[in-house]
């Protein structure tokens, strides 16, 4: 609902997606009037546009560190893409360069 309307994520609009979806509207405006996500937000967009992420829906497709909890994002998809971009992004990776 919210990627059909990218233009339309005002808090007002967010209350009528609400609404539409049948969730419990007083908390879901508490939640939403608190800002206490706001913080946790602004983060995760940081980090997307560090990445290169420029809009969504955007996928990030790379390799695991040797940490075990990081991924180095080597390929993005970017925009509602289909099943065979994925597969060419994720084939592009695995295929030996000559």
């Amino acid at each position: 609902m919210i990627f059909e309307n990218q233009k339309a994520i005002n808090p007002e609009d967010l209350v009528k997606y609400a609404e539409t979806l049948g969730l419990d509207m007083p908390k879901f405006k508490e939640c939403l009037d608190s800002g206490k996500h706001a913080d946790e937000i602004k983060k995760d967009i940081a980090e997307g546009q560090k990445a290169g992420v420029s809009g969504t829906p955007s996928s990030l497709i790379g390799w695991v560190q040797d940490d075990g909890k990081t991924v180095k994002a080597v390929k993005i998809v970017k925009g509602a893409q289909p099943y065979a971009a994925f597969k060419e992004a994720i084939e592009s990776l695995l295929t030996p360069k000559k």
